[in-house]
């Protein structure tokens, strides 16, 4: 067996800890350093260099050692050919737009979608550069069909989307866009490729906010694009080295570590999250609950045909209450923050209110203000006692 089909063999929980990650072999340390340079050692006639190149260290804008490292384990855990690690999620989301897009291309994304990519695809992208695009419930097949143009280039989805956690079918949606030619994203910062890889279904392109679940830590930010390396090459050249959009070494080193303890952290993030969301169905005070792994959801049955062993830490759910009555249960919350980003060690929640401008593309019992609200690696037990003492000093009916 070759080494790369060996590595390929690996369970997911070894390829975590060991995929770029081997003995220095400057110091013999068995992690890798962390290299601050941010520039490399030229050749004896460095006149033979592509100065925009990056298949070896030129210059940290062009890929770092850490950067190469990081970019082999997540290929690896996404199950995809090749990968770019950038500063930020939406980093990889505007990198993988503006490198594979040109004027007159059109564009057929999901209506839940993180904030940015609403604004680069509805906003930017069209206004600026000529890029058309239409908003589909992407949870329904005859819509995304039915949004499909002669000009169509990329279909763009977030399951489960934030943040209502709708769900969209991958494997259908893929062979809807292999019948038209057209390329699939999927954005699965939500899931992580711990519960779903999207490549396995048929996605030309997995997208991670590296900053959530594959840090972990509330550390650090990065974002990762794995595919093909046919398309990775023109988004490294374009949207890495050209626009800048480069990892640091720090935080690429600082992924790279949180990564490891992935498997061990998303187990607890879908036991505590299930567990949750059953209780909070059972809250006479609660308007509504939203979580895939609910037999309520209606993306239930596609989410348990692509999400294994669980269905990520976040859920949505909203109160039996005005506006201010939502802010006051959030102030008395113990070990709950209030705070934004998801995937973190600790539970945090935000909420989002009724004046949110992507409000009409949501679901109904969404309109009324709600909770977005990542389930954290603490006792369960714990993050429901927060919940209870909360509903009971806001007056609502348990």
């Amino acid at each position: 067996m070759g080494e790369k089909a060996y590595k390929e063999a690996l369970g997911f929980q070894t390829r975590a800890v060991h995929i770029g990650n081997e003995p220095d072999k400057d110091t013999g340390a068995i992690k890798r350093p962390i290299t601050m340079a941010n520039s490399y050692e030229l050749p004896y006639d460095p006149s033979v260099l592509n100065w925009s190149g990056a298949d070896k260290n030129l210059y940290t804008r062009n890929g770092g050692s850490n950067q190469q490292y990081l970019q082999e384990k997540i290929a690896s855990l996404e199950g995809g050919e090749d990968c770019v690690v950038l500063a930020s999620g939406v980093a990889a989301l505007s990198g993988l737009f503006f490198a594979l897009l040109q004027s007159g291309d059109h564009v057929v994304f999901s209506s839940v979608t993180y904030i940015a990519v609403y604004r680069l695809l509805n906003e930017l992208l069209n206004n600026k550069f000529g890029v058309e695009t239409t908003i589909a419930d992407t949870s329904d097949l005859e819509a995304v069909k039915k949004a499909i143009k002669p000009n169509t280039k990329l279909i763009h989805i977030e399951t489960p989307g934030n943040p209502t956690l709708s769900i969209a079918d991958i494997e259908a949606i893929a062979g809807i866009a292999q019948e038209h030619g057209i390329l699939l994203s999927v954005d699965n910062t939500f899931a992580s490729p711990y519960n779903q890889r999207p490549i396995e279904f048929g996605a030309d392109f997995s997208v991670e906010s590296l900053t959530k679940y594959i840090n972990g830590h509330g550390d650090a930010m990065g974002g990762s694009i794995v595919g093909k390396k046919k398309y990775l090459d023109i988004i490294r050249t374009q949207s890495q080295i050209n626009l800048g959009g480069t990892i640091s070494p720090f935080n690429a080193w600082l992924i790279m570590r949180g990564a490891v303890t992935l498997p061990l952290r998303m187990k607890q993030h879908n036991e505590n999250a299930l567990k949750v969301a059953r209780y909070l169905e059972t809250v006479q005070g609660v308007r509504f609950v939203a979580y895939p792994g609910l037999e309520s959801h209606p993306g239930h049955e596609t989410a348990k045909r692509q999400m294994h062993p669980g269905y990520g830490g976040v859920l949505s759910f909203g109160l039996k209450a005005d506006h201010d009555t939502h802010n006051k249960f959030v102030s008395y919350l113990k070990i709950i923050t209030s705070a934004v980003s998801l995937g973190d060690d600790e539970s945090l929640i935000a909420f989002l209110g009724e004046n949110d401008e992507r409000q009409y593309l949501y679901p109904k019992e969404f309109h009324e203000g709600f909770f977005r609200f990542s389930v954290g690696i603490e006792d369960a037990e714990d993050i429901i006692e927060d919940l209870r003492q909360a509903f009971y000093k806001t007056g609502l009916k348990q």
